[in-house]
């Protein structure tokens, strides 16, 4: 019975040429990253209050929804006369239930108009003034959480090279610290174009990403560095063929681990944010949930392939590479070869059966002819035993 799809996935038998398709997905890979450093410098990133600066506005769940929260904020610094200066951000929900409540941030305030727009509010929403709060953030406090964000990253590479160095060599540390460079650059591109909040929160997402997606390519380099070792001392497989057949055997594993870490964040990122409108959430839940999908994609179909990229170009495993290729080419011509002359009606003598007695090549044998190679073993004497031209005896 044949085996279907996922049965073959499973035991690494679907034998799919990642490997050797390198060059689209490098391809791909690089026309994703001039897209999304396109994004940046057009739209650029949508920070947060935490980074940008501003004033947070807090209304009771009085108000009844996020957009009736903008609304009311809206009219409150247009009758402050601050309307200019405002730019109002969208509003979030904060808490469920009693404890519901909704934050508007604009543009940095100074005391005297968010006191302004406060009073505004009060007065339009009948609430008490203790129901409504406003919070001013410096951006200096953004700086230091982005320059501490960056220290911690350029931290975790160095480590992460040096660890991947001692375990396997130099060429697979490049090749998976590209991957994760590649993720991080992919999936601060689709905030860029969603348009998402940067908060502390997707800070947080983009150094949880890392390390999902550096364990995926340990795995499979480690199922690599098994499938390769001593791979000179034969000439069954090149290096790319072998690393191909360890990408096959983790396949399912990488799959399996994807979708069991992409469950609880789509659920955090689709129900948390999207159904229940915790607000808060998304920025975390939408870094995790780009950056673990993709993680799990650059592990097999970007750095395996880099990896074979790198090694080709050491002249051990291209010597190797071109050993293996030649004993194919010539395995593969013998076989043509004997095919031919099996084909081939008009073969000579010596190419198909043995000469024949009275005969020399290239010449048609006479009516009864015996094959040479079969004169000498009727020791009984007869017709056999003569020798070739000689007379018959009378």
């Amino acid at each position: 019975m044949a085996k279907g799809l996922a049965e073959r996935l499973y035991m690494g038998e679907a034998n799919l040429n990642i490997v050797g398709r390198r060059k689209l997905w490098f391809t791909i890979a690089a026309a994703l990253v001039v897209l999304a450093i396109g994004s940046f410098v057009v739209r650029g990133f949508h920070l947060g209050i935490e980074f940008s600066g501003g004033t947070q506005f807090s209304l009771p769940a009085a108000v009844g929804s996020t957009e009736a929260a903008h609304n009311a904020v809206e009219k409150a610094v247009a009758t402050a006369g601050v309307a200019k200066e405002a730019n109002i951000g969208a509003a979030q929900q904060v808490g469920k239930g009693s404890d519901t409540s909704y934050t508007v941030r604009t543009a940095a305030l100074s005391q005297e108009q968010s006191t302004a727009v406060k009073n505004a509010l009060v007065k339009d929403l009948g609430v008490p003034a203790e129901q409504i709060s406003d919070d001013r953030v410096s951006a200096a406090w953004g700086g230091q959480v982005t320059r501490q964000a960056l220290l911690g990253l350029g931290i975790f590479l160095v480590l992460v090279l040096g660890y991947l160095v001692i375990r396997f060599e130099w060429r697979m540390a490049v090749a998976a610290v590209t991957s994760l460079l590649l993720d991080l650059v992919l999936t601060a591109g689709v905030y860029s174009i969603v348009g998402f909040e940067v908060t502390p929160s997707t800070i947080i997402g983009f150094l949880t990403i890392l390390g999902f997606s550096l364990y995926d390519v340990v795995v499979v380099f480690d199922k690599v560095q098994e499938n390769t070792r001593g791979i000179t001392a034969g000439s069954t497989r090149t290096y790319g063929e072998a690393t191909n057949l360890a990408v096959n055997q983790t396949l399912m594993r990488s799959i399996n681990t994807g979708l069991v870490a992409l469950l609880p964040v789509g659920g955090l990122l689709f129900i948390g944010a999207g159904l229940l409108g915790a607000g808060t959430l998304k920025d975390l839940g939408l870094v995790l949930f780009v950056g673990m999908g993709l993680g799990v994609l650059s592990s097999i179909m970007f750095a395996s392939p880099m990896l074979v990229a790198l090694k080709n170009q050491e002249p051990r495993i291209k010597a190797h590479n071109a050993r293996v290729l030649a004993r194919r080419s010539s395995a593969r011509s013998g076989d043509v070869a004997r095919g031919e002359r099996s084909r081939t009606p008009n073969a000579t003598a010596s190419d198909e059966v043995p000469a024949l007695a009275g005969t020399t090549q290239g010449t048609t044998p006479r009516p009864g002819a015996r094959p040479a190679g079969k004169r000498g073993n009727n020791r009984g004497g007869g017709a056999g035993n003569r020798p070739s031209g000689g007379q018959k005896r009378r």
